[in-house]
């Protein structure tokens, strides 16, 4: 069960974003602002963290800045009244994973905790092995029979990605949110590109491919 911390200083959207979460399986943990947030990354282990910018004694950008000064790895999506470029840029800056506006559409502040804990995920393991084959994330390096090669970082973690569930289908939206981001405007022919490209490197590969799924997307399927 994953743990996510909402820290809002809004009593009642804190609420409405620990009912949300509870109904769609998360476990929701409560702060009211930065410093409650620390109190309770002291005493719980958490997966994720959805947090305001303007909050009071510490807001949502020095909290971003304790965290990753402090080498906490865990993915935020911040959500916040500011919208100016220059808004964002600060949260990215200081760390911040997504970004989402108020007022908020908790349906689509969903896929973004899917996918933010989809990507979390492919960076924890680090490591998967098929037989001879083994894909290596802190290096993007592929190891097969035939030797040892370092990846473009978008091929490496798409195949990552699709390597750590086997057969299990990804569409090409779902490939584009996680590796590309959910805010990029690049067209999702793309994936097809960095499909085909990590075909050449698989070919006659023993341990693994990748298989096309006509009108869903993609899978890859241990041999």
């Amino acid at each position: 069960m994953f743990k996510i911390l909402v820290v809002e200083d809004n009593a009642e959207l804190r609420r409405l974003f620990c009912k949300v979460l509870d109904r769609e399986g998360y476990t929701p943990l409560e702060a009211k602002d930065g410093i409650d947030a620390l109190d309770v990354l002291d005493n719980e282990f958490v997966d994720l963290i959805i947090c305001d910018i303007m909050m009071p004694r510490m807001d949502g950008i020095e909290l971003v800045r304790e965290l990753r000064d402090a080498r906490y790895t865990l993915p935020v999506l911040m959500i916040t009244a500011k919208e100016t470029f220059a808004d964002k840029q600060q949260s990215f800056n200081a760390g911040v994973d997504d970004y989402m506006v108020k007022p908020v559409d908790v349906n689509e502040m969903m896929l973004r905790v899917k996918a933010l804990l989809r990507r979390a995920k492919i960076v924890n393991e680090r490591k998967l092995t098929f037989g001879e084959t083994v894909l290596e994330y802190d290096t993007f390096t592929l190891y097969t029979g035939k030797g040892a090669e370092c990846l473009p970082q978008k091929e490496f973690m798409l195949l990552y990605k699709l390597a750590s569930n086997p057969n299990h289908i990804y569409t090409r939206q779902q490939i584009m949110d996680d590796i590309w981001g959910m805010t990029s405007e690049t067209d999702t022919h793309t994936v097809d590109v960095h499909i085909n490209r990590i075909r050449d490197k698989l070919r006659d590969n023993e341990d693994i491919e990748i298989v096309t799924v006509r009108g869903l997307g993609y899978k890859a399927v241990k041999k």
